[in-house]
């Protein structure tokens, strides 16, 4: 067994490792990633919304929340309690059933896109 200890020009113990033994790193693969579920959820928020074509004004305001929060919901960058989706799917006439649902499919298609390209 060989030792891959060896000196440095001026006799420290150094590591050494034969050139063969090291790999090139693997390429790496683009593929679109996985949304977060936050993000996922305010997409289907928002398409909710404008599909209704309702403000976030409105919304916000049969929601009881700011219309600040209820944006930066539907963006993906802030994740809402259970009872804030609660609150604004019931002032966008859903349950939270039908936003599992759409969030389901929402997720599906993703995993369908990655999986033809």
């Amino acid at each position: 067994m060989s030792s891959n200890i060896a000196r440095d020009g001026e006799g420290a113990k150094v590591l050494a490792f034969p050139s063969e033994r090291i790999k090139p790193a693997a390429p790496q693969v683009d593929s679109p990633r996985e949304p977060l579920m936050r993000e996922a959820i305010g997409q289907v928020l928002r398409d909710e919304r404008q599909h209704q074509q309702r403000t976030l004004r409105e919304v916000a305001d049969d929601a009881t929340i700011s219309v600040q929060y209820l944006s930066e919901i539907e963006r993906g960058r802030k994740e809402a309690s259970s009872e804030v989706l609660r609150t604004v799917t019931s002032a966008l006439h859903l349950q939270l059933a039908d936003l599992a649902g759409q969030l389901a499919q929402r997720l599906g298609n993703h995993t369908a896109q990655v999986m033809a390209a």
